[in-house]
């Protein structure tokens, strides 16, 4: 099948509202899972994706510069402002799932006061390596710590955490509901999820230029500036993989959340999506 019937393809199957992803805690048949717009047998995926990570992490702000034109930048910052962590002496503790370069939580770590910690929880020892050294350059490592772990199986506690957040992240674990459920595990009563993701754009013409970006531009650049396109071909393919904003929702609330909201970026290039822990 050729690129462009791939992307007609994933977009019929999202305007039919059929299950985007294997990720959703479905299957694409039989035991396999989604990796980009093919299925793999669902035990490999996990290997796939961290494989992805452990190639693109030393530039992993310039693939992000890439797949957004650099408006990712201003998405982390609304998702911190949304987050609004204390500024005071108050006690809060973040755990930022999947932030393994550590861009979320040295922006919340900033922005609030200095009793405020995050712990970055990554499935990927390349993605934390490059997230200690810069925390180390920042001189934050007394208020944010890294630790290797799955996003389905938290190494945490129940109830020990204030916020819980992953950026760009949740598409790329296998069974989503269960990285859902594990945030509500984690979470403390009264505590907030936040999940910044790539989303369902609904701006005509804007949609369709988008498409062209994903899989035409996307992989190009990723070829010149990192020498891997397959990784960011991928990267392309599993948004569009990804449920779009109202299944999402949906998901978010089965897991147990309360007063669940998302709120589109950049006519829904990407979604905030937030809810309670009550």
């Amino acid at each position: 099948m050729d690129q462009n019937s791939q992307t007609a393809s994933q977009q019929n199957a999202h305007g039919a509202g059929a299950s985007p992803s294997a990720s959703t805690g479905s299957s694409t048949g039989g035991n396999t899972a989604s990796f980009g717009f093919r299925a793999v047998p669902e035990t490999e995926r996990q290997g796939l994706v961290n494989k992805v990570f452990a190639s693109v992490a030393g530039r992993y702000d310039l693939m992000n510069d890439l797949m957004s034109g650099g408006l990712h930048r201003l998405w982390k910052r609304e998702l911190i402002t949304l987050l609004n962590p204390p500024r005071g002496a108050t006690p809060f503790k973040l755990l930022d799932v999947a932030g393994g370069t550590g861009d979320i939580a040295m922006r919340y770590a900033k922005d609030s006061g200095p009793n405020a910690t995050a712990v970055i929880c990554d499935i990927s020892p390349e993605m934390l390596e490059v997230g200690r050294r810069r925390i180390a350059d920042a001189g934050l490592e007394s208020r944010i710590q890294c630790i290797e772990g799955n996003a389905e199986e938290l190494p945490f506690a129940n109830n020990s955490f204030d916020a819980y957040t992953i950026a760009f992240g949740i598409r790329n674990v296998t069974h989503i509901d269960r990285a859902l459920a594990e945030a509500y595990r984690v979470l403390k009563p009264g505590g907030r999820f936040l999940c910044l993701e790539f989303s369902e754009c609904r701006v005509p013409v804007l949609d369709r230029l988008y498409d062209f970006h994903s899989f035409e531009v996307i992989p190009r650049l990723g070829q010149l500036a990192a020498g891997d396109a397959d990784s960011y071909r991928y990267l392309a393919e599993s948004i569009r993989r990804f449920p779009p904003q109202e299944k999402f929702a949906g998901l978010v609330r089965n897991a147990g959340f309360s007063r669940v909201t998302h709120r589109d970026l950049t006519g829904g290039i990407a979604a905030i999506h937030g809810g309670w822990k009550i």
